[in-house]
């Protein structure tokens, strides 16, 4: 009795992931991975698009353009892979999550035995896609509505720069920026709706302040009364751009 319930459970729970992960089109895929070390390390990024490419979903990497259609990052579905920690095997799965960072679907583990770092992590991860496979995705055409989701009015908000008492410029883009903090190694990367990655921040002993990399500029992201700044130096001047960051 106790084992046709489980049975039961399972099925229902799978049944819902599957009714939400049909909910999305798109799926994008980081190129790095918390635990690799270099972009597309043992092939794992081209691996995964080619598994979420073969069950049926549009897949792109961070780095590639999207269609105007994906223009609200909630009607995305965000793609990661997971290693757990295991004597002698590898063991991978992976997860999908929404814009909120809720997980809509995690597969069941796929274990390798193999000595060799690339067959292992091939391996692996080919068994972790097995789970989704299984769930038969196919997209219902309907499009995600989330209450979170941005709302495009066409009008672009200008951001207009001004001095304050300390000569440091201040640049206001709260209004015509809002930045979503993803998790990297020892800090996050802040993308914008698109997604594109805009920023890279890095902790610091101060969980109010990090170390921030925008392009080819460097400067630090700080908290100052609930709100947070990118501040840098321009031309000997202090620039201090007054941005949203949702973490």
């Amino acid at each position: 009795m106790k084992k046709r319930i489980l049975i039961l459970l399972l099925l229902v729970v799978n049944y819902g992931f599957s009714q939400s992960v049909n909910d999305y089109k798109s799926v994008i895929i980081p190129l790095k991975f918390d635990f690799t070390k270099t972009e597309n390390q043992y092939r794992l990024a081209t691996l995964s698009k080619f598994n979420l490419s073969k069950a049926g979903f549009e897949a792109y990497y961070t780095n590639e353009a999207i269609g105007e259609e994906f223009n609200n990052r909630c009607s995305l579905l965000y793609f990661d892979v997971i290693k757990e920690k295991s004597f002698l095997t590898t063991k991978l799965h992976i997860v999908f999550k929404d814009c909120n960072e809720k997980i809509i679907f995690q597969s069941e583990t796929g274990i390798s035995k193999e000595k060799d770092f690339q067959l292992a992590y091939t391996e692996a991860l080919n068994k972790a896609f097995v789970s989704m496979f299984a769930l038969k995705y196919k997209y219902k055409g309907i499009g995600t509505i989330n209450t979170q989701q941005e709302v495009k009015t066409g009008a672009v908000p200008v951001a207009i720069p001004y001095k304050s008492n300390n000569d440091t410029i201040i640049i206001d883009k709260s209004n015509s920026n809002l930045f979503y903090a993803q998790p990297i190694t020892n800090g996050f990367q802040l993308v914008d709706s698109s997604p594109k990655v805009v920023m890279k921040v890095f902790k610091t002993s101060n969980a109010n302040c990090y170390i921030a990399v925008k392009g080819n500029t460097q400067g630090v992201l700080i908290a100052k009364d609930n709100q947070w700044f990118f501040e840098y130096y321009q031309n000997d001047s202090l620039i201090s751009e007054k941005i949203e960051v949702k973490f």
